[in-house]
């Protein structure tokens, strides 16, 4: 098959990019290694209950190309605050720790500039033996995914700059907005893996497990774990493409979901399972209504989850939630649904965070390779990375690439 462009990735990056290639008149071909669009942002329906186990909110809603896409589809979208940092009923969070807890993160962030300039390692900035220093590393697990050793201090900052308090969802999920944003009038082909790339003096090859596909550009939007661990093969000479997406690790972030059936949980409220733990989780409670509790494990919490499984994972939130609601509330809870983003093979993990010393891979991923291979992906961006806008718009910025480039070569 002989193309202008293939796209390989149907997330939120390689959607972005087919919607601004379909404007052009670049004939466009999009390859999926999965069965489904969106990648990590995946809406899955569970006895009549729509979930989002990949991201699910509109961040800094205020310029979130979703939005738009959203509205244009005639999707709803809830522009309630989120509830993240109040503990419902201050259960299992006195006041008084809660403030002492707030302190103490104010405390770190105030050192991280220090930190930057000597070490570039977020975990220079705690404070030793620090009462709260387990708090702070939940906090950062929910954000970024990392333990803060492995965390560059730049990165997380650029991040804290560029990001607002605006975040918004939508009851249709946030998921199904992205897959359905996906351009009718560009080729698709789910579940076929892009094993290698070549180039070629047209342009590349690309290599599935139905045949070869040639184009004039590729324009790869996967995720860096894809790039790294070599699921996707780049040409010998794209070498450094590989290097900057290793220094660009995917963090451990995983959703489970709890249906609720009675039991004292109110609408729209957020508990933190214990504060002082070196594991714990975050509990959403019955968001938009919707009769489920979402448990959300980041970090050290989340890479407990991936080892010890689905099982586990759900006997850890009953636990939690035990604690603080007491034991009778089990008969109102039941497990629905679970993610396992780090066992996915075409995926790796949740999102993307820079190694201490490394902010400027992001940079490095983002360049072009020769005019031939384009980069695209949440990990592209140099201030909105784990947000599906950030991977939306690194989608179009790479998508114009590839058009500026072939227009030139014409």
């Amino acid at each position: 098959m002989n193309i202008d462009v293939v796209i390989i990735g149907g997330g939120a990056a390689g959607i972005g990019a087919a919607r601004r290639l379909a404007d052009s008149n670049l004939s466009t071909l999009l390859l999926e290694a999965g069965s489904r669009l969106g990648g990590r942002a995946w809406t899955h329906e569970v006895a009549a209950i729509h979930v989002d186990l990949g991201c699910g909110w509109f961040h800094s809603a205020e310029r979130n190309a979703w939005i738009g896409i959203a509205e244009s589809a005639g999707v709803p979208v809830d522009r309630r605050p989120a509830q993240w940092g109040v503990q419902y009923r201050d259960l299992g969070f006195p006041p008084a720790d809660q403030a002492c807890a707030r302190r103490a993160f104010g405390s770190w962030m105030a050192k991280l500039e220090g930190a930057r300039r000597s070490s570039d390692c977020a975990a220079d900035a705690l404070e030793p033996n620090g009462e709260w220093n387990n708090y702070i590393r939940t906090i950062v697990g929910f954000i970024s995914g990392g333990s803060l050793e492995q965390l560059s201090v730049t990165d997380y900052l650029a991040y804290d700059e560029a990001s607002s308090d605006n975040n918004w969802r939508t009851p249709a999920g946030l998921g199904s907005v992205v897959a359905n944003g996906f351009p009718s009038t560009v080729g698709l082909q789910l579940s076929t893996p892009a094993e290698s790339i070549v180039i070629t003096p047209a342009g590349v090859s690309v290599r599935t497990p139905s045949g070869d596909i040639r184009a004039r550009a590729a324009l790869i939007a996967v995720s860096t774990a894809v790039l790294a661990n070599e699921v996707l093969k780049l040409p010998g000479e794209a070498v450094a493409w590989r290097e900057a997406a290793s220094a660009l690790p995917l963090g451990r972030n995983e959703k489970f979901f709890l249906q609720v059936d009675g039991g004292p949980f109110e609408n729209e409220t957020q508990l933190l399972g214990e504060p002082r733990a070196a594991r714990t989780a975050s509990y959403y409670i019955r968001p938009m209504g919707m009769p489920v509790i979402e448990c959300f494990f980041g970090g050290e919490c989340a890479r407990f989850v991936e080892q010890g499984g689905r099982a586990a994972g759900f006997d850890f939130a009953m636990e939690q939630l035990c604690a603080l609601f007491g034991s009778a509330i089990r008969g109102a809870l039941r497990p629905l649904a679970a993610s396992d983003w780090s066992r996915m093979p075409h995926i790796g993990g949740a999102y993307s965070y820079a190694l201490p010393g490394r902010a400027s891979a992001r940079q490095a991923l983002a360049r072009p390779f020769d005019d031939r291979l384009f980069f695209a992906g949440e990990a592209t961006s140099a201030g909105d990375f784990s947000t599906v806008h950030g991977a939306h718009d690194s989608g179009v910025r790479a998508a114009n690439e590839v058009i500026a480039a072939l227009d030139r070569k014409r």
